[in-house]
């Protein structure tokens, strides 16, 4: 598969990073400008381009920048997808600007009628000029209301779920698109809102507006769980844990724990005992696991059956040797071995191309879809085409 892309920030590279992990060749289309997400992080062996949080979503990826606001630009685009046989064209700027750039699926596709378009957007084409990123999203969707402490404010997520859950939806959607194409042999177009993917994402909560839930559970409640008790973070003598017990018998398990048996009350046996000393149950298990260790207090939980867990960070959390086995790895320009996420679902780890420069394949990518030298010369002098020194 042959995917050209115009993509920046992070919901639709991401999108891309999938297709890379499952093998496509992905062609990012940037602007003059540039992606602002290249400037943000730590910079990799003196490469200003190419910073840290550049890097995950688009290693493995070649870069072309195009001027689509001038007619030449456009032109240099069609004959790419023309020439190059593209597969899958996405884009994630704003509805309102497809056709003054020349990308809207009318016109792509009556330049190849099995392309596959998809384009990522703030609230989807109805409503062509809103902008939008993943905090004010998490904001106004009722997120930031459901994560914090009950006492505290709304907090947005510690990752960009709507970045991340809107690019994961793309590619499925890519893929529905494919094997509808292998039957049918059409394209088709794909307009994705991440408000709409956010909001269905609300499938624990919504309904419970409706059967008439209290406030209180309709809102955060810091690391517990409103239903299953006790489900919470609980301290310990070199850290914290978070304990899930999930059913009346998996409780009877947790008390029969020496350490655990001053809890063995009857109005505690039930969930909904439980629920109603929720407070009280949180305080006491607090007080019990706060005199042993980390180690010490999963091993005897463990030991009963029960689902915990130590509450890490990201740099203990990959050393997991489920997760460490799976790692990708990268090269910076230095020489410096980069880590980068595993795939969701392939067992193997291995290694990407580190992310190109800005640009860095503009030339070659134009003369592999037969441009002239004459031709590169011209968009060049006109600044529709660029690469950064060296291209070629």
């Amino acid at each position: 598969m042959t995917v050209l892309s115009l993509e920046q920030a992070l919901s639709l590279p991401y999108a891309t990073s999938r297709m890379v992990s499952a093998g496509w060749r992905v062609i990012r289309v940037e602007a003059p400008a540039g992606d602002p997400n290249r400037r943000i992080g730590h910079v990799l062996g003196g490469d200003e381009d190419r910073r840290s949080y550049f890097v995950g979503p688009n290693a493995g990826k070649e870069s072309i920048t195009l001027d689509l606001q001038q007619p030449s630009g456009r032109e240099a685009l069609h004959r790419l997808i023309l020439a190059l046989q593209v597969d899958v064209f996405c884009c994630n700027t704003l509805p309102g600007r497809y056709q003054k750039l020349g990308i809207d699926y009318l016109t792509l596709s009556r330049l190849r009628p099995s392309l596959i378009w998809a384009g990522i957007s703030a609230l989807g084409p109805d409503y062509p000029a809103a902008p939008g990123y993943d905090p004010a999203l998490q904001a106004s969707l009722g997120f930031m209301d459901l994560t914090g402490p009950a006492d505290g404010p709304p907090t947005l997520c510690g990752l960009p779920l709507i970045d991340l859950r809107a690019g994961d939806e793309l590619f499925t959607q890519v893929l529905a698109a494919l094997w509808r194409r292998s039957e049918h042999g059409t394209g088709s177009q794909i307009e994705l809102s991440m408000a709409q993917v956010a909001a269905s994402w609300l499938v624990t909560v919504l309904p419970m507006i409706d059967s008439g839930a209290p406030a209180e559970e309709l809102t955060r409640s810091g690391s517990e769980h409103r239903h299953f008790v006790p489900s919470n973070a609980y301290p310990t003598a070199d850290g914290y844990l978070y304990l899930a017990v999930g059913s009346d018998r998996q409780w009877a398990a947790l008390v029969s724990l020496a350490s655990f048996a001053s809890l063995a009350e009857p109005r505690f046996a039930t969930n909904q005992g439980r629920k109603a000393c929720r407070r009280e149950l949180h305080e006491r298990i607090a007080d019990l696991t706060r005199k042993s260790s980390t180690r010490e207090n999963l091993e005897q939980l463990r030991g009963a059956g029960l689902v915990c867990a130590p509450i890490q960070t990201v740099e203990q959390a990959v050393e997991e040797p489920w997760v460490k086995e799976r790692l990708r790895r990268t090269i910076a320009p230095d020489g410096r071995v980069i880590r980068l996420p595993p795939d969701p679902v392939s067992r193997a780890g291995g290694q990407l191309a580190f992310p190109p420069r800005q640009g860095e394949h503009t030339l070659a990518l134009l003369r592999e879809a037969g441009f002239s030298e004459a031709e590169l010369s011209r968009l060049q002098a006109e600044g529709c085409a660029l690469g950064p020194k060296g291209a070629s």
